[in-house]
């Protein structure tokens, strides 16, 4: 079966981040002599601190990044249905921005936000702060409970199996971006989802 997949709306950025500030060291203020002859040394201002190590690398926006591929996942449960997903996000500006945490996810509501089907999420992993340059893209993969058997199909849990041509694709701080998958439709069971972090490293 073709399986369309709702997305849900789930997880926002949880967990530490691996981007580090480096504080410019300051200069400590010169000692003033007590008694004696010594003269006072004025006091030698520090140094500001930068916002960011290495200059400053903005969040992404939702006009900063775009799906650019949802395909099939190589590793996937088994069954008739899409099984998993991997999403790929693309910098389409034309300076550096970071992004960090997990998607959201809904099936598509024939055209009208307000018929979404968002999907229950699981986060599975870590997250890391992903720096995008220009062109470059970070991924997640969607895990679906997939649809067993023949034709239309049937859910382990007695569900009827859903299937949706799009997805909306939820970027924490940079909206949600409509896709479709590269070959058929998303197929589904039980309205809900695995979902890693975004990642620089493409997963399988």
């Amino acid at each position: 079966m073709t399986g369309c997949t709702p997305t849900g709306d789930a997880g926002a950025a949880d967990g530490p981040t691996r981007s580090v500030r480096s504080p410019a060291p300051g200069t400590a203020a010169g000692g003033s002599g007590s008694g004696g002859t010594g003269t006072a040394k004025p006091a030698v201002p520090a140094s500001p601190t930068p916002a960011v190590s290495g200059g400053k690398t903005k969040p992404c926006t939702s006009g900063d990044v775009k799906v650019a591929e949802a395909r099939q996942a190589a590793v996937r449960p088994p069954g008739t249905g899409t099984g998993a997903a991997v999403v790929a996000v693309a910098n389409v500006s034309k300076s550096t921005c970071t992004l960090q945490g997990f998607p959201t996810v809904a099936g598509a509501g024939n055209g009208s936000p307000g018929k979404n089907v968002p999907l229950a999420t699981t986060h599975s992993g870590s997250v890391a702060t992903v720096s995008l340059a220009p062109g470059a893209r970070a991924w997640t993969k969607l895990t679906f409970v997939n649809v067993q058997g023949e034709a239309d199909g049937y859910c382990v849990s007695g569900a009827t199996p859903a299937s949706f041509p799009t997805l909306v694709v939820g970027i924490p701080g940079a909206g949600a971006h409509q896709t479709a998958l590269d070959d058929g439709v998303f197929a589904l069971c039980d309205n809900k989802a695995t979902v890693t972090a975004y990642s620089a490293t493409k997963p399988s």
